[in-house]
C-alpha cells in the first residue's frame, strides 16, 4: 500500500533544524512538529521570556497549519513542553489568547533542555479543512 500523507512547508515558519518536517498530513489530519520560538527569517530565538517565545511559537505553529489547509481552532491536541514548570502561569495567559474557540486536549511537561535553549516549545495535532 502506498502512503498518500504529505509534507508541508512553508517559509513562514522556520526551517526545520534536523531531518523532520513542519507537519505531515495524513487522513484528515494534520500532525506538526515541534515549533520552538525561533524567527522565521534568521531561526535564531526571538525573545528571551517564556512569554516572548511562545507567542512566536504559536504564530509559527498557525503559519505551518494554514499552509496544510488548517487554522489553530482545528487543533485537537497540543503537547507544550517548558523548560521551567513555574513558567506555566506565564505561558498559559498568552495560550488562552490563541485558543479561544477550541480548547484542544493538552500535555505540558518539563524538560531539562530544548534545541537552541529554548525556554518553550508546542506540537499539535489538528484536523484539516
Amino acid at each position: 500500500m502506498v502512503s498518500t500523507a504529505k509534507v508541508v512547508y512553508t517559509p513562514e515558519a522556520p526551517k526545520p533544524i534536523g531531518p523532520y518536517s513542519q507537519a505531515v498530513v495524513a487522513g484528515n489530519f494534520v500532525f506538526c512538529s515541534g515549533q520552538l520560538g525561533l524567527d522565521p527569517v534568521t531561526g535564531e530565538i526571538s525573545g528571551k521570556t517564556p512569554t516572548e517565545q511562545v507567542e512566536r511559537a504559536i504564530l509559527n505553529l498557525k503559519a505551518v497549519l494554514l499552509r496544510a489547509g488548517s487554522e489553530l481552532s482545528h487543533v485537537v491536541k497540543v503537547t507544550l513542553y517548558l523548560r521551567d514548570m513555574r513558567d506555566f502561569a506565564e505561558v498559559n495567559e498568552v495560550y488562552s489568547r490563541h485558543f479561544i474557540e477550541m480548547k484542544p486536549a493538552r500535555t505540558t511537561v518539563e524538560v531539562s533542555q530544548l534545541p537552541k535553549g529554548a525556554l518553550v516549545e508546542i506540537d499539535a495535532i489538528a484536523e484539516v479543512g
